[in-house]
């Protein structure tokens, strides 16, 4: 077996693929299928998962980019695993899949309500030692299946994450590691193993939990029914991964505590790495395991800004997409364009979508733009573009604000990574409002590189994290805030808490409604 290329195998909530790097972290290959989380028609919010076809997509894909890349699979030094977080899945005594959703799932919200009804501190308890609240949580969903499906949870012998199913169909070993089980709401950040007290006061089975191994471990190898499947060789070496963030975060180069990124998404994350498992006094930001042993992530998400895009985009901004299929590129380079004429802080006005984190109490408002003029000259498509920019750079000063009041530090610079870190404005927008100079990554969607990179680690290829780093994580650009646009959104900031307060005690009140509500609230 030679040390010639490494594989990652990312089963994401839209989509899972395989991708291949070199040694020097340069993708050479992938391959990816889009899946489909189907709804029961008996059980509203319910997002099953099909194990049986999402397996052939995901071993076809390796199948594929193995015979595109024309690689030998002997020539694969080890593979690892990523995924979405959160979802999860239920075998039999026999190793079989007899039940599983993903992290999409919202049908457990009775669940929720009795929880927090029969015990209205539990949630807190819970949240200190495991960094996780109800809201995205595995508690309820397990409670749900005890409750609806008792059959299957009679049957259930062992609960795990997609990650770790793809090693399982690849070797035939379980590899449950904390970066993923910490998001369960079952596992104990400080000993970074389950938490079976709290699965006994919840009422949920204390023996299904298996054993966590570290990532970047490696645990096993491919046997003849992976090799069969997905074209690998037998005995390649299977490492264990991570969940999506923290191996993205490991892909920009996040390895070491103090250190912060944001991934621009459908929601943004901001990540800030830790040497230690406590929790936030406040019960506002999520914590996880991060994939590296020794540390831990401090996690504020935002709600929705690339959709928001998205929607903006197909509303209101059909002549930039009529202008991209003309002459190139993205309607956003037109949308762009036009959106850096206007002044910063838009010429006052502010709009409301995502707001800043608060994990147990967590609600946004109803989507809102306040505070323009009847002036077209002012205030036209643009002004409102370049508002829904500067809204989503204000919640993630809110984070950090929020960040730095848990754990007493702050990052000197920002990571700035995934689809929103292609938008040169958005870039800018975010480095003057926080006030850090902020990087992106040549490698902008790093979670199948950090994948990729634990792989290496786990085989010797690399001999730490840093090393990893250092031989395959490379920036494309510095962004330097400008500290006179710094000061504007400094004095905007406070107005923008307070109008964001406001919106949403009009929603408390009913009479609008909230754009996301979490469970049981």
């Amino acid at each position: 077996m030679s040390d010639k290329y490494l594989m990652a195998i990312d089963a994401g909530t839209g989509s899972v693929r395989a991708v291949i790097f070199d040694l020097n972290g340069n993708q050479l290959g992938v391959v990816s299928e889009e899946w489909e989380h189907k709804t029961d028609p008996r059980f509203p919010g319910s997002m099953d998962f099909d194990w049986t076809h999402n397996w052939a997509l995901a071993s076809s894909c390796v199948k594929r980019v193995l015979e595109n890349t024309k690689i030998n699979p002997s020539d694969i030094a080890a593979v690892s695993t990523t995924c979405m977080r959160e979802g999860i899945l239920l075998y039999d005594k026999d190793g079989r899949e007899i039940w599983a959703c993903a992290n999409v799932d919202s049908r457990a919200n009775d669940e929720v309500a009795h929880l927090v009804h029969e015990d209205p501190e539990l949630e807190k308890e819970i949240y200190k030692v495991t960094g996780e609240a109800y809201a995205i949580g595995d508690i309820p969903r397990l409670l749900w299946v005890k409750n609806n499906l008792p059959d299957v949870y009679e049957k259930t012998e062992t609960v795990g994450m997609f990650n770790d199913w793809l090693i399982y169909k690849l070797t035939g070993v379980m590899a449950i590691e904390p970066s993923n089980a910490s998001t369960t709401g079952l596992l104990n950040l400080k000993t970074r193993n389950w938490d079976k007290e709290i699965a006994e006061r919840v009422g949920i089975k204390t023996n299904i939990f298996p054993e966590v191994h570290e990532c970047g471990t490696k645990v096993a190898s491919v046997n003849e029914k992976g090799a069969a499947d997905t074209g690998l060789a037998v005995g390649t070496p299977v490492v264990v991964g991570g969940g999506d963030c923290q191996l993205g975060s490991i892909g920009v180069g996040i390895v070491r505590s103090g250190q912060g990124v944001v991934f621009g998404g459908s929601f943004w994350q901001y990540e800030f790495t830790t040497d230690n498992g406590s929790t936030d006094p406040d019960c506002r930001i999520r914590v996880n395991c991060h994939a590296l042993p020794g540390l831990w992530q401090y996690e504020a998400l935002a709600f929705n800004p690339g959709l928001v895009m998205r929607w903006y985009r197909d509303a209101f901004c059909d002549k930039e997409k009529e202008l991209a299929k003309e002459k190139g590129g993205s309607p956003y380079d037109y949308m762009e364009e036009e959106a850096s004429k206007i002044p910063v802080g838009s010429y006052g006005m502010m709009c409301t979508f995502s707001d800043v984190m608060n994990f147990t109490c967590w609600k946004h408002a109803s989507p809102t733009f306040t505070n323009f003029e009847i002036d077209p000259t002012k205030f036209n498509k643009y002004t409102f573009f370049r508002s829904i920019l500067e809204n989503t750079a204000l919640v993630t000063y809110g984070h950090l604000q929020l960040v730095k009041e848990a754990t007493g530090h702050a990052p000197n610079e920002i990571i700035f990574a995934a689809g929103a870190s292609k938008s040169p404005l958005w870039c800018q927008i975010l480095a003057d409002t926080l006030g850090l100079p902020v990087k992106v990554p040549v490698v902008r969607e790093a979670t199948a590189l950090g994948a990729a990179m634990l792989a290496g680690i786990g085989v010797g290829i690399y001999k730490d994290a840093d090393d990893a780093a250092a031989k395959c994580v490379r920036f494309d650009k510095t962004y330097t805030p400008n500290m006179d646009n710094h000061k504007i959104y400094q004095d905007m900031y406070p107005v923008w808490e307070e109008v964001y307060k406001a919106q949403l005690e009009l929603a408390d009140r009913k009479l609008t409604r909230n754009m996301w509500i979490a469970p049981g609230l």
